[in-house]
């Protein structure tokens, strides 16, 4: 391996891809530990040794909108990665992800000979297949987390391999806190259910889905006699959540989500990474989601699928409800959720279905398969 490809950049946008990256970023340091990693990530990919040129906090933007408005920032991050790219002599670009920007930048890296490993697909299989070209054109290798992928992308001819995904390890070695020590530790009320809130980790679609959801959320747990507990991300101030709920009862727990949703008894989940890992664990819900309207309007236009869940999408059914844009109200979440806590069989049968999520996940080690296939590409150039 020559000295210029013993650096590696990784570029991710999210708090979802922290996670994943930082479990790639460990396991390609322990086989490699004189790789030299830098780009874009978060605070647990820089604990693992990434050296960080933007943080993805930065990165947190939303919708078509959004984005439009940002466009300035966004070109000056792409220019400074190219630059560094060129003046490090960087050979190899993990991209985990984060479609609208990393394909953006694929596109980019190309012309410079570049290899381009995208792990974590864009959900491409949910969009107008234009997309499908940019990956085909631009991208060298796919390390897929979702079996299904493979066959779609496997029909174009893209260089695949089903990896497994690392919700599947990360859960297997987390250490919980047993339940009563849970509820000990954030005062929570032993004779009651927890009724688990989980709005996103971005301010803008907190601020959309927030609001509606607290407020059902009181509704239901007057009525089922539950506590309800809002899962606040690091980056979401508590008084911020106090402001948006209307002096609606919540206790806010950060950092502790997996023990809320092996504990609670129902959930109100916010479309994205949070409703795969709760079906993980079993918990029944209601999917939902709600952005600004014009970026609804335009997304409407590309998306092609009849549901957004990861849930449902996984399991190829309408297992969960899913409430979306002006369906996301009070009203509609608490009737939904109603429906499912007022009848045990539909609850349990809820149950049962999702109990097949964990198994189409693949088994342990997503991120030691990423990182050998990686490494096996660094080795080729």
């Amino acid at each position: 391996m020559s000295e210029s490809s013993k650096k590696l950049m990784i570029i991710t946008g999210e708090v979802s891809g922290d996670l994943i990256g930082a479990a790639l970023v460990k396991e390609l340091k322990s086989l490699k530990p004189h790789l030299n990693i830098i780009g874009i990530g978060g605070d647990k990919m820089r604990e693992e040794g990434m050296e960080l040129i933007y943080h993805s906090d930065q990165m947190a933007f939303l919708g078509f909108i959004e984005v439009v408005k940002h466009l300035p920032f966004i070109r000056k991050v792409q220019k400074k990665l190219i630059d560094v790219i060129k003046d490090e002599e960087i050979k190899h670009v993990v991209l985990i992800d984060y479609p609208g920007f990393n394909l953006s930048i694929a596109k980019k890296l190309k012309p410079l000979g570049v290899k381009v490993i995208y792990y974590v697909s864009p959900q491409i299989w949910a969009w107008a297949k234009g997309r499908i070209k940019k990956v085909k054109k631009y991208v060298d290798k796919m390390l897929l987390v979702f079996p299904f992928e493979a066959e779609f992308y496997g029909k174009e001819n893209i260089d695949v391999e089903f990896v497994g995904h690392p919700l599947v390890e990360r859960v297997s070695r987390y250490k919980f806190i047993n339940k009563n020590e849970f509820y000990s530790k954030f005062k929570l009320e032993l004779d009651k259910e927890i009724l688990l809130v989980m709005p996103g980790s971005r301010k803008q679609e907190v601020k959309e889905i927030f609001p509606e959801a607290i407020k059902a959320a009181g509704k239901l747990a007057n009525k089922f006699n539950l506590q309800v507990v809002v899962a606040r991300s690091k980056n979401i101030d508590e008084k911020y959540l106090r402001q948006l709920s209307g002096n609606e009862k919540f206790v806010s727990v950060e950092d502790h989500n997996y023990e809320l949703m092996k504990y609670s008894r129902f959930g109100i989940i916010k479309s994205g990474t949070s409703t795969l890992e709760a079906g993980y664990f079993s918990l029944p819900m209601v999917i939902i989601y709600k952005t600004s309207p014009l970026t609804y309007l335009i997304g409407k236009q590309l998306v092609k699928l009849d549901r957004i869940g990861m849930v449902n999408i996984l399991l190829n059914e309408m297992v969960v409800p899913e409430l979306i844009q002006n369906k996301a109200s009070a009203v509609n979440i608490f009737n939904e959720a109603s429906n499912i806590l007022s009848d045990n069989q539909i609850y349990e049968d809820m149950k049962l279905r999702l109990g097949e999520v964990k198994n189409k996940l693949g088994g342990e080690g997503a991120s030691e398969k990423a990182a050998r296939s990686i490494l096996g590409i660094l080795n080729e150039s």
